[in-house]
């Protein structure tokens, strides 16, 4: 993907580091449909993906020291994101082995639009998609909704994940492989 406006200007990025709000609200406004989508798809849920996406961009503010007025803060963005979301999902997991509260799959990825009903069928088939996504260990869920849903080239998700090519082709691969394995059942 392409860079976004402000992605890589190092008089931006100086002036965030130095704690100029403005500067930071320029430097990220752009990212944040991606990254609330990308976040959205790895919780299963919209307001989990907004909780992801605020608690990364209040870190990346809390450490804006950190920004490198050298490299893009897209990558660096989606990289604290994915951070959060694994976050959510190992608390999540922690949860449901202790008993602590109970997740209820079909909420997190129910539809709050109204539904005709000529779209039952997909609509379920939709949520049936999304809930096996989902399931999917969380390497594997990654590189798929990297790669297959949120458009990113391997390269770039190998980058961001920190892995090589290779590697993401797999994951992409053996994910894709037990989604089919799964919908091949019904």
């Amino acid at each position: 993907m392409s860079s976004h406006g402000g992605d890589h200007d190092p008089g931006l990025i100086r002036q965030a580091s130095e704690g100029s709000r403005a500067a930071f609200s320029a430097l990220v406004e752009p990212h944040i449909g991606r990254l609330l989508a990308l976040a959205a798809r790895m919780l299963g849920s919209r307001q989990h993906g907004e909780d992801a996406v605020q608690d990364g961009l209040a870190s990346v503010w809390v450490s804006r020291h950190h920004l490198d007025p050298e490299r893009p803060v897209g990558p660096y963005l989606t990289t604290v994101v994915l951070n959060k979301c694994r976050d959510r999902l190992r608390t999540r997991k922690a949860k449901r082995f202790f008993g602590l509260g109970s997740v209820d799959d079909a909420a997190l990825i129910a539809d709050e639009s109204p539904d005709p009903e000529n779209r039952a069928s997909a609509r379920q088939e939709l949520g049936l998609l999304r809930a096996e996504i989902e399931r999917l260990p969380i390497r594997l869920r990654e590189a798929l909704v990297l790669v297959s849903i949120d458009g990113r080239s391997q390269a770039e998700a190998a980058s961001l994940l920190g892995v090589s090519e290779k590697a993401i082709e797999t994951r992409v691969y053996r994910a894709r492989q037990r989604l089919r394995e799964k919908f091949d059942q019904f």
